[in-house]
């Protein structure tokens, strides 16, 4: 059955103006009415799904599909798991020649299903093709549901009203949402910030994923302060992504700053984080078990710092065209 689509204004927002308003999801420890275990790791509520989350999800894109051992890779993944990420974060494009990230995740995912919070992605529009690649998500992935599904890649404002029209890929979802089979829908996005915006307007996603650290080249888009404000303030969870990548253009901005000023970042549920190496994840795990906010004068010299960053034409990730996680 499909639901109904609410079409709501634009909503004019300034960083001035959500600097004002703006309230830092609270932090929380322990399980509660939580059914999976952050194991003393800190958590958010997901916006409107009332789901707790670890504030690091464990993104399971291209750095985590370059490690080549399957073995090493899944021990990587338990060891995620038993420290508490239990938000785990693939798509349907994610892979490369040899496997997909979704079968990769299967193989541990079938025996221990209830303890994790599992998203995916379907990056086609048509309802018809997007029913098929859902269904083969669901065997790779080796479970009878997805707890969030999302559409990939929202590209700009004529994809985002686009997702709606009949035998489109949201209808696909809602039916999804409704047979139980999703348990909540959102969409991710990194190409247009009006594009991620205007689809959170229109429809009754609960999650949108967008790039944080990233303008359109023209540098008129602000990403923070424009989709990722109308979406919170609709009451949707977001999540951060493209965390570290301002690391290949700024020198001296280290990952543990760049995941803080995420986590520090106002309406920021997680911040969705790439993991290619257990010493990586042991240090991110560490990060967040004494995670500590950046005060504003830190957040102002990390955002001085980026300006050149946000000014670079030549990473691939910034072309419209780009699908993260797939390796050729």
């Amino acid at each position: 059955m499909k639901r109904n689509i609410t079409r709501r204004s634009f909503v004019k927002t300034t960083l001035a103006t959500t600097a004002a308003v703006a309230v830092t999801p609270a932090f929380g420890h322990g399980l509660g009415s939580n059914p999976y275990d952050p194991k003393g790791l800190p958590t958010r509520v997901l916006g409107g799904t009332g789901v707790k989350v670890p504030i690091l999800g464990f993104g399971c894109g291209s750095r985590w599909m370059s490690v080549e051992d399957d073995d090493k890779a899944i021990g990587m993944l338990e060891h995620a798991l038993d420290s508490g990420l239990y938000y785990w974060d693939t798509a349907a494009y994610y892979g490369n020649d040899n496997i997909s990230s979704e079968e990769r995740v299967g193989r541990l995912l079938k025996s221990r299903r209830k303890e994790v919070f599992q998203v995916t992605k379907v990056g086609d529009r048509d309802g018809e093709k997007a029913k098929e690649s859902i269904e083969r998500s669901l065997k790779r992935l080796q479970t009878d549901h997805i707890d969030l599904l999302h559409i990939h890649a929202v590209m700009d404002v004529k994809d985002a009203e686009n997702l709606g029209e009949k035998g489109q890929v949201l209808e696909v979802l809602q039916d999804y949402r409704d047979q139980g089979i999703a348990k909540y829908i959102g969409f991710t996005g990194h190409a247009s910030a009006e594009g991620m915006k205007r689809a959170a307007e229109l429809y009754d996603f609960d999650v949108m994923m967008i790039a944080l650290n990233h303008h359109v080249n023209s540098g008129d888009e602000p990403f923070e302060e424009h989709a990722v404000t109308f979406a919170a303030k609709k009451g949707m969870g977001v999540a951060a992504m493209k965390v570290i990548r301002p690391r290949e253009t700024v020198e001296g901005l280290s990952a543990e700053t760049l995941i803080r000023y995420a986590l520090t970042a106002d309406y920021f549920s997680l911040a969705n984080i790439g993991t290619d190496s257990m010493d990586v994840l042991n240090e991110n795990l560490d990060l967040i078990r004494d995670f500590k906010p950046l005060n504003k004068n830190e957040m102002k010299d990390v955002q001085a710092a980026l300006t050149p960053f946000f000014q670079h034409k030549n990473l691939a990730w910034m072309d419209q065209s780009y699908v993260d996680g797939h390796m050729a």
